[in-house]
C-alpha cells in the first residue's frame, strides 16, 4: 500500500510542486492527498489519515507562516523530517491574453510577494485573496471571458484550468523562496548521522528580567550558532511567548546548550534534527 502526503491543495500549488520535486529527489511514491488548508494537513498526520504532510513554514519575503508554527508548537506527536528550500516564482494569468484585468485573485502570501509588480502594472485592480493559487487559478478558468479577471498562481495551475500567461515571474524579488517542512509522527522518524538543523520550541518566563538575554547566552558562550529565531503567542494569556530556534546542528555543544536553555525555561521540546536541501525550480 502506498504512503500518503498531505498538501495545501488544489491541484497546482506551490505546495504540491515542491511535494513532486520532494518525491522525485528521494525516489519516493507517496500518493499526493490536497487539503484545503494547512492546519489540516497537520491534522491528518496526526490522526493517521495520512503518512505525512508537507507544508510551507517561512517565505522569504513575507516571514514565517503562523499556523504551522502553532501546531507543530502545540502537538505532542508530529515532528520534522526534512527541510526544502523552494525557489518560488509567480505568474500572472487569464483566459484571454488581450483582456483588460480588472480583479486578480490568488493566496495572500503571492498577492503581498508581487507587490510592487501589482502597484506598478494594475494599481486599480481588485485584489481578491483565495485560500490556495491553484483555487485562484481554478476560479479564473470559471470565469467569464470578458470578467477580465486574473490569477497569480504557478504555470501548472494555469494551464490546469485553461489560463495562458499574462506575465512571468512577478514575484517581488529573485531570491523569493518559501522553507517547506516534511512532518511526520515522531515514532517514525529515523535518526541521522549529520542533520543540518535542530528545531526547538521553548516558553520563556517573560516577567523575569533578561530571560531571554539569558537563554541566548547558552548559545553564545557555546558558539552554537543561530540561524533562525521566531517569536509566537503561547495562547496562554496576554504577553506570554514562545520562541523557535533553528540551531546550526554541527556544533559539538549543542547538547549541553539545550540542557542549559531547558533549566531556563518553563519548557522546552525538540521538534526534530533533519537535514536542509536547497531545491531547483526553473
Amino acid at each position: 500500500m502506498r504512503e500518503t502526503m498531505g498538501v495545501l491543495g488544489p491541484v497546482g500549488t506551490h505546495s504540491e510542486a515542491a511535494a513532486r520535486y520532494l518525491m522525485e529527489w528521494q525516489g519516493l511514491d507517496h500518493e499526493i492527498v490536497c487539503y484545503g488548508d494547512i492546519g489540516a494537513c497537520l491534522r491528518a498526520v496526526e490522526t493517521g489519515a495520512v503518512d505525512a504532510a508537507f507544508v510551507p513554514v517561512e517565505n522569504s519575503l513575507e516571514g514565517a507562516i503562523a499556523v504551522t508554527l502553532d501546531v507543530l508548537a502545540r502537538s505532542d506527536v508530529l515532528r520534522v523530517q526534512r527541510e526544502v528550500i523552494w525557489p518560488v516564482h509567480n505568474y500572472l494569468m487569464a483566459r484571454r491574453a488581450d483582456v483588460e484585468i480588472r480583479t486578480i485573485y490568488s493566496h495572500a502570501q503571492p498577492i503581498a510577494q508581487c507587490r510592487d509588480f501589482l502597484l506598478r502594472r494594475y494599481p486599480q485592480a481588485e485584489l481578491i485573496k483565495t485560500a490556495s493559487t491553484a483555487r485562484a487559478a481554478e476560479m479564473v478558468g470559471a470565469a467569464p471571458l470578458d470578467a477580465g479577471a486574473a490569477a497569480i498562481c504557478t504555470r501548472r495551475a494555469g494551464a490546469l484550468h485553461g489560463l495562458v500567461e499574462i506575465a512571468g515571474r512577478i514575484e517581488d524579488s529573485g531570491a523569493n523562496c518559501t522553507r517547506f517542512f516534511e512532518v511526520v509522527r515522531a515514532r517514525e522518524i529515523l535518526p541521522l548521522a549529520s542533520p543540518d538543523t535542530i528545531l526547538l520550541v521553548a516558553q520563556i518566563d517573560g516577567s523575569r528580567p533578561g530571560a531571554l538575554y539569558n537563554v541566548l547566552g547558552e548559545f553564545a558562550r557555546r558558539e552554537v550558532n543561530l540561524t533562525r529565531i521566531e517569536s509566537r503567542p503561547a495562547r496562554t494569556e496576554l504577553g506570554a511567548y514562545l520562541f523557535f530556534f533553528d540551531l546550526d546542528a554541527h556544533s559539538g555543544a549543542s547538547a549541553k546548550a539545550i540542557a542549559a536553555v531547558a533549566r531556563r525555561s518553563v519548557w522546552l521540546k525538540e521538534l526534530g534534527r533533519f537535514p536542509v536541501h536547497l531545491a531547483h525550480n526553473e
